[in-house]
């Protein structure tokens, strides 16, 4: 096969980091908003997202399955796979345009834009379960089914990341709990899983059946050239977690362990986006076959890169660490490189990181900081 014949540098880099050896350096992923992304175009003199990855020797990519599927009813006229400003790597993300100018994402999730001093923002606009309060009601949804993704295209979609050089491919799931509250609200899940459990269960339920069908398709379809499989649900505030321990065992955990245990029986490893304080999970994760945290945000309560890779080094990898927050708008260039090289020293001390941004690298961060975190 073709594939045999790349360079797999880059994704050898990874996959040793995340076994916890010593790769020649530390590996880097690459996520920002579409401000960022137009700011490296105009320095690099290209908007092809694949060739500015290359230039700042990032080795890792992302194939999302939103960016493979095609619902029937739904004209290619209605779809932008650019509309999303969640959009943050290379790839689409299926989003109908309404004729606001709003968008809907393949689950029925309403976003629409908003302004802010440097740019714009993503926003829920409204919540199309937000009413709903019976099993009956909630069974009348237009829920996707997994006939709505054609994963054809996936092989050639990853081949076509380069001629010469192999990346480490992660395949993104999407999430559970996210887009589940997404259709309802967050306020009304969360006291729902409280009161009447049975709704937002099943709604989760609903999702989760997808996305496990999906990814037994991609690896079934793909799986030799995929390195990590890829889901998020933020379940964490800055302080806290948004729900006890108790209550992420009983109704999230089981979704997030079936993930697990697929991707893990053809032998993938797992990375899971959880923003702010989650490190009152992070053992639980460990136990549950999680190979990979991500974003790792040093403001958030307890998630020190110190503190982490005391506490957890060599039985998780990290991925992300660098403040988009505070640190990447404000610092001079020369901080940032600084703060690269603790950061690596610190979290990837004897492998087990890979170099990121805490989330998205957003609007306010100076281009010369971005340069400079990957120079």
């Amino acid at each position: 096969m073709q594939t045999n014949l790349k360079s797999t540098v880059h994704k050898d880099r990874v996959n040793q980091a995340i076994a916890y050896e010593r790769p020649d350096r530390t590996p880097r992923d690459f996520a920002a908003v579409p401000e960022v992304w137009k700011k490296l175009a105009g320095h690099f003199g290209t908007d092809d997202r694949n060739a500015i990855l290359k230039r700042l020797d990032v080795d890792c990519r992302i194939v999302s399955y939103d960016g493979f599927c095609s619902p029937p009813g739904v004209s290619q006229a209605e779809v932008d796979q650019n509309a999303s400003q969640e959009r943050s790597s290379v790839g689409g993300m299926w989003r109908r345009v309404e004729a606001d100018g709003s968008n809907r994402d393949i689950w029925g999730a309403h976003r629409r834009r908003i302004a802010t001093a440097f740019g714009e923002l993503d926003e829920l606009a409204s919540f199309p379960l937000g009413t709903v309060n019976t099993l009956e009601d909630v069974k009348q949804y237009h829920w996707p089914t997994t006939d709505w993704w054609n994963f054809s295209t996936l092989r050639t979609t990853i081949e076509s990341f380069d001629d010469l050089e192999a990346y480490n491919i992660r395949y993104r799931i999407g999430s559970v709990f996210e887009t589940a509250w997404s259709l309802v609200g967050l306020e009304k899940f969360l006291m729902d899983l409280v009161t009447s459990p049975a709704v937002p269960v099943y709604i989760m339920e609903c999702i989760a059946e997808v996305h496990l069908e999906n990814l037994r398709r991609v690896l079934t379809t793909a799986g030799d050239l995929i390195d990590i499989v890829y889901f998020y649900d933020d379940v964490a505030s800055q302080e806290r977690l948004l729900m006890s321990p108790e209550m992420y065992r009983r109704h999230i955990q089981p979704f997030h362990q079936r993930i697990i245990d697929l991707a893990v029986s053809h032998g993938k490893c797992v990375m899971m986006h959880c923003c702010g304080s989650v490190y009152p999970l992070i053992n639980r994760l460990i136990e549950m076959g999680l190979g990979i945290l991500n974003p790792i945000q040093p403001s958030a309560k307890n998630m020190s890169p110190e503190k982490l890779a005391q506490e957890f080094g060599g039985r998780i990898a990290f991925h992300g660490g660098i403040d988009t927050q505070q640190f990447l708008p404000k610092a001079t260039p020369e901080q940032v490189r600084e703060k690269v090289r603790y950061t690596c020293g610190v979290l990837g001390k004897s492998g087990g990181y890979i170099l990121a941004g805490s989330h998205h690298i957003q609007a306010d961060v100076p281009l010369d900081n971005v340069l400079a975190m990957y120079g």
